[in-house]
């Protein structure tokens, strides 16, 4: 039931394709705890996350549902699962690759932008090009494909 909860900004994956669905239990007074992990500190849709959990565990007939947000660790989108990865370019999003690997302690500045190779998710083809660093949401870019000439999203990597 939880696990076919779909994210409300990326309806094609389901939250526990993105990793966002971290546990789900039930205690020993019968209620259902949720645990769940957002993409970024602040992300707007965690209400409607929450919403979408307690409701579809109410109508599976349990009555009590405590939906918790966990944030350590943090989300990272090397989480998504392959189906999810899978879904995300079926649906036009370029998938992300792999998240940077940083080490402990300040995160370095860089004054340029990062290099990125992102492929087409409608025709493969690698020869794309950034267009915003922002796309309908923040975890999003909008991308390109100087082939098929289509614009896409690509989801950054976290």
């Amino acid at each position: 039931m939880a696990a076919a909860v779909t994210d409300p900004e990326l309806p094609t994956v389901t939250l526990a394709d993105l990793g966002i669905l971290r546990d789900v239990r039930t205690e020993a007074d019968g209620t259902v705890v949720v645990e769940i992990t957002p993409t970024y500190t602040g992300c707007p849709a965690m209400g409607v996350m929450r919403a979408d959990l307690v409701h579809a565990l109410h109508a599976a007939g349990f009555p009590d549902v405590d939906v918790r947000t966990v944030l350590s660790p943090a989300w990272s989108t090397d989480w998504i699962t392959e189906e999810g990865r899978r879904k995300l370019a079926a649906g036009g999003i370029a998938p992300p690759g792999d998240a940077p690997v940083r080490s402990p302690g300040p995160v370095p500045l860089r004054l340029d932008p990062p290099a990125r190779t992102v492929s087409c998710p409608l025709c493969g083809s690698a020869d794309t090009e950034e267009l915003s660093q922002f796309g309908a949401t923040a975890c999003k870019a909008l991308r390109r494909c100087r082939s098929c000439r289509e614009p896409f999203e690509h989801l950054k990597e976290i």
